[in-house]
């Protein structure tokens, strides 16, 4: 198993192989590098080196009580880039891991280390509602997501996975159960304490500062049918932040359209990415 211990001592695991310009993938929330298999698969044999990490205290990276925030988790994912030697590295992030890798971006991507970004159903700029984002998630429906958790994740989560998620709640959706047996199968390894911490940063963190920094291409995928990351309070506000952003919506695709859909997004994000 293949992991670098970080300043605070939290070993963090990664995987990666191929050769060729470097394509880092960012987990969404409680999942693992695993979520990026399809895509991990596909783009090395375009010729791209491929790494996808777990982030602190998810999948096989050490519990982590503290630094569940996202100045830590890019710091994280700073160190294994510095570890790996990566330049021109184009960053791909989907839901929680959308936020990850924007926060990396604009801390740590000038100087040739970061090439183009992408966003599939992303976070930012910000989920909840606040006073300077009336258009937010309801924080009632954020506190839900925190009392179902705490309370009996495995229950909890199951709903999560076989209803929106992937849409499989939606009428006439093809339901794909082991498509949700492997959400739960990442899900469940993940350390309880850093997961339920991780929903206030992937709630509460503002990312319009970041956005509005960023000088690299960034292309924003986004489900016109994200029941988890709502398109008019997510990708479509974000769009508007970027210096070089781009838009592209998918009409009736769900949360984890990168999954179910990887057949038509995967083609999308490499002409982004040779383009």
């Amino acid at each position: 198993m293949t992991t670098i211990k970080v300043k605070d001592g939290t070993e963090i695991f990664f995987k990666e192989w191929g050769t060729g310009q470097p394509i880092v993938f960012h987990h969404g929330w409680p999942l693992s590098g695993d979520d990026w298999d399809t895509q991990m698969m596909y783009f090395s044999a375009k010729g791209f080196r491929v790494i996808a990490h777990d982030r602190r205290g998810h999948g096989r990276s050490s519990p982590a009580s503290s630094g569940n925030d996202m100045d830590t988790y890019a710091a994280d994912v700073a160190a294994v880039t510095a570890h790996l030697g990566l330049r021109d590295a184009i960053h791909i992030g989907h839901s929680t891991g959308g936020g990850e890798a924007i926060r990396y971006v604009a801390k740590y991507g000038s100087g040739g280390h970061v090439a183009k970004a992408v966003l599939i159903g992303a976070i930012p700029p910000r989920l909840s509602r606040s006073a300077t984002n009336p258009n937010g998630v309801p924080p009632e429906a954020i506190d839900g997501i925190r009392a179902g958790t705490a309370a009996n994740r495995a229950d909890f989560y199951n709903g999560f996975a076989t209803g929106p998620f992937y849409g499989f709640n939606r009428a006439g959706a093809k339901v794909l159960p082991a498509v949700s047996e492997n959400w739960m199968r990442q899900a469940m390894v993940g350390d309880i304490k850093a997961q339920y911490d991780c929903i206030t940063a992937f709630a509460d963190t503002d990312f319009t500062a970041d956005l509005q920094s960023i000088d690299q291409p960034v292309l924003i995928l986004h489900g016109e049918d994200d029941q988890i990351c709502p398109i008019d309070t997510t990708g479509r506000m974000a769009v508007k932040l970027l210096k070089n952003g781009s838009i592209k919506t998918y009409p009736g695709y769900p949360h984890g359209m990168a999954t179910i859909h990887a057949d038509v997004l995967n083609p999308d994000i490499l002409a982004f990415i040779r383009s």
